[in-house]
């Protein structure tokens, strides 16, 4: 467990895997989707113990604890031991049901939708 005091906070989310890459994570920051105590937070934020953040990220708002710091990526087993979870239940179960209803069901051997199809369906999804 490395206590660098130059930690960013975009290091910090690619190093738990909350980012796939550290640019994504700076992309995160610069969107506007890191934020702490409801203040938008800038990629070379010093990540401290004990802060918690908040996290849009893949539809839903992840609320994370820092418990250590650290330097470089970590095993995804390992995440426990530098992160605590605090994202409620309902936004992972939004998650699911919006991965279980994002699918169309079309007749086998009907091919691709074509341009007209496309706009139709995109319309039925704005409706709901």
């Amino acid at each position: 467990m490395s206590s660098e005091s130059n930690n960013r906070i975009d290091k910090y989310l690619w190093a738990v895997r909350l980012f796939k890459t550290r640019s994504l994570a700076s992309e995160a920051c610069r969107a506007g989707r890191v934020k702490m105590n409801d203040q938008v937070l800038k990629a070379s934020h010093e990540v401290k113990v004990g802060e918690v953040y908040s996290i849009a990220v893949d539809h839903i708002h992840k609320t994370i604890q820092v418990k250590a710091l650290l330097s470089n990526r970590v095993g995804a087993q390992l995440v426990e031991n530098y992160m605590a979870d605090l994202t409620p239940e309902e936004e992972y179960s939004r998650q699911s049901s919006i991965r279980q209803g994002g699918f169309e069901i079309r007749d086998r051997g009907v091919g691709r939708p074509t341009k007209r199809d496309r706009r139709e369906i995109d319309r039925l999804k704005i409706d709901f």
